[in-house]
């Protein structure tokens, strides 16, 4: 028998290489100053999307519960739920920029899952097969995260993600409301908060997806600031957890 084995004669896990990207693509494409006093009335202007958001989380949430039963029988995230839950995410992040998440754009939201021209973007790559173990576990591997965005966000998500965290109080909040005084007094946003802000964002989202059974990636625990995307670093050898390594299974 060929292969190296470990002081206890179990095969070692096989090397992987890891790709230093992330599935979730979020970005805020800048360049416009918001206005000086709208951010102060946004929160009237918002809430005919709070309404359709609050049916479209449960909605994410009911899915999510079936994608998983999918990925446990066939370890595979029906295309259509997925496409659905993306949508969401993506309105999600358009009118919390627009609104209480970072402020950093006076273009109102489109009512819409689909990509738009909008300055807040964000897609979910599609993953081809998914962990059958994983699925009953990630919530718990979760846990670490969810700590750090109980921080952000001032709750931790339910064990279903049904609370959009674009409404929800916290760090966050507190930052974005600098930023709004920013703007009032200074008429500028502080790049710096600006990029901090979306880094954080960027950190939650992530591990929503993950959560949400969208991606095996675990969220890294690297804060990625700026309103692009990082780009994908030299690929990374690790080795695979057994839990992973064991998702044929």
């Amino acid at each position: 028998m060929t292969g190296r084995t470990t002081e206890d004669n179990v095969p070692a896990a096989p090397a992987m290489t890891i790709d230093s990207s992330h599935p979730l693509s979020i970005e805020a494409h800048g360049g416009e100053v918001p206005g000086r006093w709208l951010w102060t009335v946004k929160w009237l202007l918002i809430v005919p999307h709070v309404v359709v958001l609050a049916v479209l989380w449960t909605a994410f949430a009911l899915l999510t519960v079936v994608a998983g039963v999918c990925v446990l029988v066939a370890r595979r995230y029906p295309r259509g739920l997925f496409d659905f839950n993306v949508g969401v995410l993506r309105w999600t992040w358009r009118v919390g920029h627009y609104g209480y998440v970072t402020l950093g754009t006076d273009r109102y939201p489109p009512f819409t899952l689909r990509a738009t021209d909008h300055p807040a973007s964000l897609d979910v790559a599609y993953p081809a097969r998914l962990s059958r173990p994983l699925v009953l576990v990630k919530w718990l591997l979760a846990v670490p995260h969810l700590l750090i965005v109980e921080i952000l966000l001032g709750a931790v998500p339910r064990s279903s993600p049904a609370s959009p965290p674009a409404f929800t109080a916290g760090l966050l909040s507190l930052l974005v409301l600098v930023a709004g005084v920013c703007l009032t007094v200074l008429r500028r946003y502080p790049a710096g908060l600006f990029d901090f802000i979306v880094g954080l964002n960027r950190w939650v989202f992530r591990v929503v997806v993950y959560v949400a059974l969208m991606t095996d990636v675990y969220p890294p625990f690297r804060l990625d600031q700026g309103g692009r995307e990082p780009a994908a670093g030299p690929p990374v050898t690790g080795r695979t957890p057994a839990l992973v390594a064991g998702g044929a299974s």
